[in-house]
């Protein structure tokens, strides 16, 4: 199938790419055919954020969201920003960066599922449950567009009765929104070299879960975000509570992947997390609805990669555009792909179109997401110093330098470096879940509606299988027992004198930490087959 345009991924740069192309072709009187994939089973099944949005891109995207429905609810009407001990709550002054007025709390999937509506009004060709499971490629090395996967292979790796053929999907230009860590994108990083030249990428997971809480502790509009405990000083992380209508609150905690014990586990410290007494009295009587968890790409403008290649170009979270001090990346994303989709609608109405929308790239350079993406680069870095040095610094950089310091702080290495061995760290004893407002894994996996096909070939593959037991195993007692937030993988076998570790692929919430996260870089997270994975509602 030839298009003008695919585009891979059905996340809020995705769709908004589609959008703006098929405009511009209206506002020009020309044709431009665009396909979209998404490898949920429906756009928005595999969307987790906060989520706040800032309107400003959507504003210019379609002015009259409003009238079409927008699921854009609540608007942000207060911000708390909390130092919490293990006891105690301390409100601080809220960075400027976090105030939230004019902002609206969100179900991001939900707006991504409403952004899609607008995308197929408009003649985009969407396809859900369709994985790009592969890069085309030209003779001369360029993209050529992507290739679905097979449906209906065997975990023997065979052909069985349901088996259909992969799609492939050529195109004059190949748009890849995947999120963070996309696979293709990944691929594409090592093939082009994207990232010479620019800092390790950086990252964190956020883990989030969504609750209907009592009226009377409902707060529309109500904005928190607390650093501190459970975290140690030396580890970035903190939380995020908001509240929706309908008496629903979402609550979540990010913690950076460049975290050192080997023993500190994400979903752990989130569980632990609601129990502080500043937090739990808001679920108190209240009910789970739904969990999720998602890396998040934080490196900022010192390690965005090269946006453009010869046929294709990145937006949105797959490249990094995250405000990370504004825990804002929504509207980044957004313009990242509006910039994209008019230099790849400039391209295209060339006599003879070049192979690489490089306008991109200069499009990038002179916006205000540039200047945004540069006036806070330092922040993130500087907690590599540890919280409390990273606060003052923040602030002088903030206040004093306005963003606007001669010097930029670097990221010195990729996350899955800075692990310690474990005997140089201290084991963490965390509480047993209550059923009430602490849960285990496997509960929470539930909810997650995570589901693929029994009869595939598992998508996450070792490298070497001797890898986890004689390096992960004995040099940090196999860490990824714990930085996964679904239960996917466990040391088996230790009673026997012959441990191994078991994956249970089927529990895999394509959050992507293991393949940032895994010390020796063995673990691989490739696609499953379409429509597989979560498929979160109101998330």
């Amino acid at each position: 199938m030839e298009y003008d345009v695919v585009i891979v991924g059905g996340g809020p740069s995705g769709l908004t790419a589609a959008i703006r192309l098929k405009q511009l072709a209206a506002e020009q009187g020309r044709e431009v055919s665009v396909c979209l994939l998404e490898k949920g089973s429906e756009i928005g099944a595999h969307i987790l954020s906060g989520a706040v949005i800032e309107p400003r891109v959507l504003n210019e995207l379609i002015p009259d969201w409003k009238e079409k429905g927008a699921p854009l609810n609540t608007e942000a009407k207060s911000d708390r920003f909390l130092l919490l001990t293990e006891t105690e709550s301390i409100q601080l002054p809220t960075p400027p960066q976090m105030h939230n007025h004019g902002n609206y709390i969100v179900s991001l999937g939900n707006f991504c599922r409403w952004l899609g509506q607008q995308a197929e009004e408009l003649g985009v060709e969407i396809y859900p449950g369709f994985a790009a499971a592969e890069v085309l490629y030209h003779e001369d090395g360029s993209v050529k567009g992507v290739a679905t996967g097979d449906m209906g292979i065997g975990k023997d790796g065979e052909k069985t009765d349901a088996w259909q053929p992969g799609m492939e999907l050529w195109a004059k230009q190949t748009i890849f929104a995947e999120g963070c860590r996309g696979s293709l994108t990944k691929a594409l990083f090592e093939r082009f070299r994207l990232h010479d030249g620019a800092d390790p990428q950086t990252y964190g997971i956020g883990i989030k879960e969504l609750w209907e809480v009592k009226p009377e502790l409902h707060q529309p509009g109500s904005i928190t975000h607390t650093v501190g405990w459970p975290v140690d000083t030396a580890t970035y992380g903190g939380s995020f509570m908001y509240h929706l209508e309908n008496n629903q609150v979402v609550v979540g905690f990010v913690i950076g992947l460049d975290y050192q014990n080997p023993y500190l586990s994400p979903f752990e410290e989130f569980q632990r997390f609601k129990t502080h007494p500043a937090i739990r009295k808001v679920f108190e009587g209240g009910r789970r609805l739904s969990y999720g968890a998602r890396a998040l790409t934080e490196g900022g403008l010192q390690s965005l990669p090269r946006l453009t290649f010869p046929g294709g170009l990145l937006v949105g979270d797959t490249a990094g555009f995250l405000n990370v001090p504004k825990i804002k990346g929504t509207h980044t994303a957004m313009q990242s792909a509006m910039l994209a989709a008019e230099a790849v609608f400039e391209l295209l109405g060339q006599e003879q179109p070049a192979r690489e929308a490089s306008a991109y790239s200069e499009k990038f350079k002179q916006s205000w997401l540039h200047e945004e993406l540069h006036r806070v680069r330092n922040i993130r870095p500087s907690f590599r110093w540890g919280l409390w040095p990273a606060m003052i610094y923040s602030a002088l950089d903030t206040f004093l330098f306005r963003g606007k310091a001669p010097w930029t702080l670097r990221h010195h290495q990729a996350d899955h470096q800075s692990l310690k061995p474990a005997d140089e760290c201290a084991p963490i004893a965390y509480p047993k879940p209550d059923g009430v407002l602490t849960f285990d894994r496997l509960s929470s996996v539930f909810i997650s509606n995570t589901n693929h096909g029994e009869d595939q070939p598992p998508h996450l593959k070792l490298k070497d299988a001797s890898v986890p037991v004689a390096f992960n195993l004995a040099k940090y007692d196999a860490p990824e027992q714990r930085y996964c937030p679904a239960g996917v993988y466990e040391i088996v076998g230790r009673e026997e004198g012959e441990p191994r570790l078991q994956i249970n692929a089927q529990n895999c919430v394509h959050c992507k930490t293991c393949d940032i996260k895994d010390p020796s870089q063995n673990i691989v997270w490739t696609t499953p087959e379409g429509g597989g994975g979560p498929n979160y509602p109101n998330m």
